[in-house]
């Protein structure tokens, strides 16, 4: 009987050794593979999985960029649309392609997941790129030019046609935006502290991807359209992203797949709906002064659920009356909320206002692709005798970050973790400062470049639109670099910030704030130069001169650089003022793993300081976890 005593312990200690290693096999935070099954860890996600759609992201950043960065000059040669219009338009359509993505993400987070969402998203971004090719390529379909440079007229179905390519394109970009660089993300398990780690700088090599695509379209494909021709410039792209979505399949197998929660997802306005509606029923009612006598759900079920608890913080604190938990008692109704919802909520809020103050870093940006290529077409852009496209010179902005990436992850970061002890180097919004104040330098530059232009027009007397300015266009390289090297800071920042810090249900909508910015950013430039065109042009025969006329030669673009400056230096400290109240998340990664529970801080941003509910130790199936 002893024998057997030992031999059944031994058989029990085996059997608990198997269970672990099966345990350790997969993953932590829940993911599976495109069946639904446990995802294991050693076979998937990580840069293995990250390879494949970094690869689609560089020649979808070129396709992109190979429309957009030369749009105003194929709008405004080839279909003869005069410069405000044209600007406006090209704000619009980029605007809708940074917009549609909110829709994409709530169907991501909501029915279909990130994975079929981009599958079949990609498939309408593909179909748009092939329509606009063949609507530059097929004589039917866009205007015929002769050899001096005469156009004529687009006909109504022509323009329809060319739009209706454009915005096909949008709405495919709605679903693939948001995803692809979440799910991206998804590929490391933020429940393994190693994978954590590489998780950190995913977004800024992510980046650096994009601008790799982004760069080969600005000096090659721009180069093209304008020297081979538009047909050519367009088939380039279109081919490079329908290989990109066949190295996209050919990663499947390595993928790992968040599951849908759906009861989160339901989406955030119904949270929102119950969360301030909670707060607003129970409006007379005192707070506890101890966080711990609110609604919350224990800790084992939120491992359970494979959710994550949030800390409650002080901010906006007459949200807290949602989770008061008699108020079921008192007739109301409602089943109280829990703080972890309430928290949710309140960063959504948050989340909002930082959004608000990157709204006119974003509009700078939308210069990139209209006033300033407008500006660099009156230049002299003569190299070793080749005349260079004026779009061409963004691809400074591409070399510049791609080139300050390496430098701020491999040198500023470790050399500022030293002193500050985060794993960041700088915390997030620190960064999205820094991405403000450059953004100011850029505006400074084109202000005193378009000086300088115009000071060169009135001592040559110049006046024709078409004349060439005897300036060199590299005068406006610095405005170029100074944009590149913010990117590092703002548009990784944005994407970054966002990311982290949005509920976890919500990942993919939570990075629609980053192109929801961009977007709104785009769409204030265009209503910017519409509303200054109309209020600078005066009354028909007043003789009244736009600041941003057809003739650039005979306007005065410095004056709305000048109104753009003092609303970056504005905006600049209204940020100052948001990130310094602002309370990032505290949440805690919670594992279950046979019979025992393990609790781990999360890396939020702010002050780890913790509630007095949290302070005491918890014990949960008998084994005691201390927060």
């Amino acid at each position: 009987m002893p024998a057997a005593g030992i031999d059944g312990s031994t058989d029990a200690m085996e059997a608990d050794e198997a269970a672990n290693k099966q345990q350790d096999a997969y993953t932590k935070d829940g993911s599976v593979d495109l069946r639904g099954r446990p995802a294991v860890a050693s076979r998937t996600g990580r840069w293995k999985a990250c390879a494949f759609l970094v690869g689609y992201e560089s020649f979808e950043r070129m396709a992109f960029y190979g429309v957009a960065s030369n749009l105003v000059v194929y709008l405004t040669t080839q279909l003869r649309e005069a410069t405000v219009p044209s600007v406006r338009n090209v704000n619009n359509w980029t605007g809708a392609v940074w917009m549609t993505p909110i829709a994409g993400a709530y169907i991501a987070d909501t029915f279909l997941g990130r994975f079929w969402t981009f599958t079949i998203s990609s498939l309408v971004y593909l179909a748009g790129m092939l329509l606009i090719t063949l609507a530059v390529s097929l004589k039917s379909l866009h205007p015929q030019c002769t050899p001096d440079g005469g156009c004529a007229p687009a006909t109504r179905q022509q323009v329809a046609f060319f739009y209706g390519a454009l915005y096909t394109m949008a709405i495919g970009a709605g679903g693939t935006k948001p995803n692809i660089s979440t799910f991206g993300a998804d590929q490391f398990d933020d429940f393994d502290a190693r994978e954590r780690e590489v998780k950190a700088s995913f977004f800024n090599w992510w980046m650096f991807s994009s601008f790799t695509g982004g760069l080969v379209a600005v000096l090659v494909l721009v180069f093209v359209q304008e020297n081979v021709g538009w047909g050519v410039g367009y088939t380039i792209p279109t081919t490079g992203l329908a290989l990109s979505l066949l190295l996209f399949y050919v990663g499947t197998p390595f993928y790992r797949h968040k599951p849908i929660q759906r009861d989160a997802a339901a989406g955030p306005a119904r949270l929102v709906g119950r969360v301030f509606g909670g707060a607003f029923a129970n409006r007379r009612r005192q707070l506890p002064c101890c966080a711990g006598e609110l609604q919350e759900h224990e800790t084992a079920w939120y491992a359970a659920a494979g959710k994550r608890r949030l800390h409650h913080t002080p901010a906006l604190r007459f949200l807290d009356r949602a989770a008061l938990r008699s108020s079921t008692e008192e007739g109301t109704g409602r089943q109280p909320c829990t703080v972890t919802e309430v928290e949710e909520v309140k960063l959504m809020v948050g989340m909002i206002v930082v959004w608000l103050t990157t709204l006119v870093p974003c509009t700078v940006w939308a210069q990139v692709n209209t006033l300033f290529v407008k500006q660099g077409t009156t230049l002299d852009r003569s190299v070793g005798g080749v005349r260079i496209p004026a779009a061409s010179l963004g691809s400074f902005i591409t070399v510049s970050m791609l080139l300050s990436v390496p430098v701020y992850d491999r040198v500023l970061v470790p050399l500022v973790r030293r002193r500050t002890g985060d794993p960041r180097g700088i915390t997030l919004l620190q960064r999205l400062g820094i991405g403000c104040a450059l953004q100011v330098l850029v505006v400074a530059c084109a202000y005193l470049v378009e000086v300088r232009r115009m000071r060169v027009i009135r001592e040559r007397s110049i006046r024709g639109a078409s004349e060439t300015v005897p300036m060199s266009i590299f005068w406006m390289l610095p405005q170029y670099v100074l944009m590149g090297v913010g990117d590092v800071f703002n548009s990784v920042g944005i994407l970054e910030f966002f990311y982290d810090q949005s509920p976890d249900a919500m990942r993919s909508l939570g990075t629609t704030f980053f192109t929801s910015g961009l977007g709104v950013g785009n769409f204030l430039n265009s209503l910017l130069v519409t509303l200054v065109d109309r209020a600078t042009r005066g009354k028909p025969g007043s003789g009244g001169k736009s600041w941003i006329g057809d003739n650039l030669n005979d306007s005065h673009l410095d004056y709305y650089y000048v109104f753009l400056l003092l609303l970056s230096v504005l905006n600049t400290v209204l940020f100052v003022w948001v990130a310094m109240r602002y309370k990032y998340k505290r949440e805690f990664l919670e594992v279950e793993r046979v019979g025992t529970l393990e609790l781990e801080m999360a890396g939020g941003q702010g002050n780890l300081e913790h509630d007095k509910v949290t302070d005491a130790p918890l014990t949960v199936k008998g084994a005691q976890a201390a927060v």
